[in-house]
């Protein structure tokens, strides 16, 4: 059968034989064991449902042993003989052409490239997933490939239910991910309720097809690198010599070590899987590989002598860094973790004193055992990052959980009121009031075309739209826009696309506005091939997230999610091909409400009305929230916008003076 015909075909015909699984392939941790007998029965009842009644005899003993073993039910067996990747939409069999571009993303975020455990359809994070089974990953091809303009197809955490007719204006796919009754959201809740086959963690951008590579983080840990170390250092010095401690190298934290190649810095990045390592320095997101902190320490040495500008990989475990630099003078300017804290106890966090594989074992064998092990390791972590802290190192809390976690585990983390982190979310400190409260987030688009030459011609329309908008930009946001010229500009020295021709960069609702608008009217001239716009969920107001997004939000409403259920509903019927919204995120499941969207430039007027009508609504929705919460940079934004925009009527808050509240209680 052809790749079409394939995916044409859905669940197939007649019964695949079984796979062997691929040599060499980086495995997702098998999940400990939780479910009742009486509910593991479901998980197979439930599983099987997708198939014919003929079949169930032998895939029931099948996928009772993937339970068993790796604590899931995944359907190795259906997985497709066909190559997973971002194809140019062309090349995808379908009646809607927003649909083609659709199956275009899902399969960029499990191509092997790009994805972290692309067997389990995990794209990154240890369990961020596109779907719970390749039977889900079947039929939701099959009815993208067979769906008109006025039907949508809602998935349920993986499950597609169904098509539903709709209108041409109604978005293509709608997207549920973890979504729980709040009382229902504690990790062991994901682990039983994923394990019965209802519910999944989409993470961000995996569950939500608008994961690009590893590219999108190297923007964000690039900006963020960049300004935390203009908060330390002196107006004109270099970053040259000057050392950024942190770890991970699985999925998105790949991308520290090339951020601090572009920043300008030593980058030093533990990483305790050995495969998550090389295939890092392999696609050339780090420069060096050292197993043996002995060696290291004398690298790292002569790095710092000769003001260097290096990544380096060390294949061990973070902890160990933290404590025998402090033991050997080594001065860390700026600290960090990213590893899967979001997923402590089930992959995402490895203790130090244990291997990779007795990790492993543990996490399935004895989990309350490994749950101490992390917990002590944690502690133990912070005491190291305390005493550097004490020599003068900035180290600030990168959206992983690192410091919930720690303080949950009972390590020295608390600051003296005993209330908020000693340390803050480079949020509070970077992002916050640097970029989202100014309107700037992570905006992305992608040529359908997979072709080079569009990427570069959207490149250079990227660049000059934000030039001409330099000149009349405000003092306020001058930074902001040079840092993304130079990026942009950057973007093909770098070498940053793994798996689709896509592109990111920082701009607010005027920027994304401005140059979805020049994209379109090149798609229009037939100077490109169309294009799918998105963003990271990691942006001004789709993610409710109180330690993560929203932490720089002080008037007490950070814990509540209002202003990312009205940015998918709001975007939703404003233009999005698709809309998503997920239960959980960088910082776990529980703890973070977060939503996204995608939308296909085709050229058309139709294009050009959506694209204004939905990119200033999902950017002006966050600064408006952002703004009543009286943030300094967010009224001077949604003032500004309010001046441009006579339809635009935002609440403004009244400021109290201090003086007035002091004595009264």
């Amino acid at each position: 059968m052809t790749f079409k015909e394939q995916i044409l075909q859905g669940i197939p015909d007649k019964l695949p034989a079984i796979k062997e699984y691929p040599n060499g392939v980086n495995r997702a941790p098998g999940r400990k064991e939780i479910l009742t007998l009486n509910e593991k029965k479901l998980a197979i009842k439930n599983a099987l449902r997708y198939f014919p009644k003929q079949w169930h005899k032998e895939l029931a003993l099948e996928f009772s042993a993937e339970l068993k073993i790796y604590g899931r039910i995944y359907m190795y067996r259906f997985k497709p003989d066909y190559q997973v990747y971002a194809r140019p939409i062309s090349e995808y069999p379908a009646n809607s052409e927003q649909a083609a571009a659709i199956m275009m993303m899902i399969q960029n975020n499990l191509d092997p490239a790009v994805a972290q455990h692309p067997e389990e359809l995990i794209t990154y994070g240890g369990n961020g997933a596109v779907f719970q089974n390749w039977a889900q990953y079947l039929l939701t091809m099959h009815y993208l490939a067979t769906m008109t303009n006025e039907q949508t197809l809602h998935i349920y955490s993986g499950h597609p239910m169904g098509l539903f007719p709709s209108s041409k204006e109604a978005p293509r796919v709608v997207v549920t991910n973890g979504m729980m009754i709040p009382n229902y959201s504690k990790p062991d809740d994901w682990e039983k309720f994923n394990a019965l086959g209802v519910t999944q963690y989409g993470q961000m951008t995996a569950g939500s097809y608008m994961y690009i590579g590893p590219q999108g983080i190297v923007h964000g840990t690039t900006i963020t690198v960049m300004n935390a170390f203009r908060k330390i250092l002196s107006p004109n010095e270099s970053l040259a010599g000057k050392i950024f401690l942190t770890s991970g190298l699985g999925g998105m934290s790949g991308a520290q070590p090339k951020a601090g190649n572009i920043a300008g810095c030593i980058t030093v990045c533990a990483e305790v899987n050995t495969k998550a390592a090389k295939k890092r320095h392999e696609q050339g997101w780090v420069d060096l590989l050292i197993d043996d902190i002995n060696l290291l320490i004398k690298r790292i040495k002569q790095a710092q002598t000769n003001n260097e500008v290096i990544s380096i990989a060390y294949v061990g475990n973070v902890v160990e860094l933290w404590e025998q630099f402090y033991e050997h003078d080594i001065f860390v300017h700026l600290g960090s973790d990213q590893t899967s804290l979001h997923n402590p106890c089930s992959g995402g966090y490895y203790p130090v004193g244990l291997s990779w594989e007795e990790s492993n074992t543990l996490i399935k064998e004895n989990p309350k055992l490994f749950k101490e092990n992390v917990q002590n390791s944690l502690i133990r972590h912070v005491n190291a990052i305390n005493k550097h802290t004490k020599r003068g190192t900035y180290f600030f809390d990168y959206g992983n959980a690192f410091l919930l976690e720690a303080s949950r585990a009972g390590a020295d983390i608390m600051a003296e009121n005993n209330i908020d982190f000693k340390y803050p979310s480079y949020v509070q400190d970077i992002l916050g009031p640097l970029c989202f409260d100014y309107g700037f987030g992570p905006f992305r688009w992608v040529c359908t075309s997979g072709k080079d030459e569009d990427l570069e011609k959207t490149d250079a329309i990227a660049a000059k739209v934000l030039e001409d908008m330099m000149i009349e930009a405000p003092k306020e946001i001058k930074m902001q826009m040079q840092d993304n010229i130079n990026w942009i500009k950057n973007a093909k020295a770098n070498n940053l696309v793994v798996g689709s021709k896509a592109r990111i960069l920082y701009a607010d609702a005027e920027g994304r506005m401005k140059i979805a608008l020049a994209f379109n009217q090149a798609i229009s001239k037939g100077t490109i091939g169309p294009v799918v716009l998105g963003r990271d969920h990691h942006d001004v107001g789709g993610t409710d997230s109180p330690f993560r997004e929203t932490s720089n939000i002080y008037d007490g409403s950070k814990f509540t999610a209002d202003m990312a259920i009205h940015n998918v509903i709001g975007d939703s019927f404003r233009g999005a091909t698709w809309v998503s919204i997920h239960n959980g995120g960088g910082v776990g499941w529980g703890e973070v409400i977060n939503g996204g969207f995608g939308m296909l430039l085709d050229g058309s007027e139709d294009s050009e009305k959506r694209l204004k009508n939905m990119l200033f609504y999902d950017v002006n929705n966050g600064i408006s929230r952002r703004s009543w919460a009286r943030n300094e940079g967010a009224l001077l934004a949604i003032k500004r916008e309010m001046e441009r925009s006579p339809n635009l009527k935002v609440t403004i808050p009244n400021i109290v003076e201090e003086e007035i509240l002091d004595n009264l209680f």
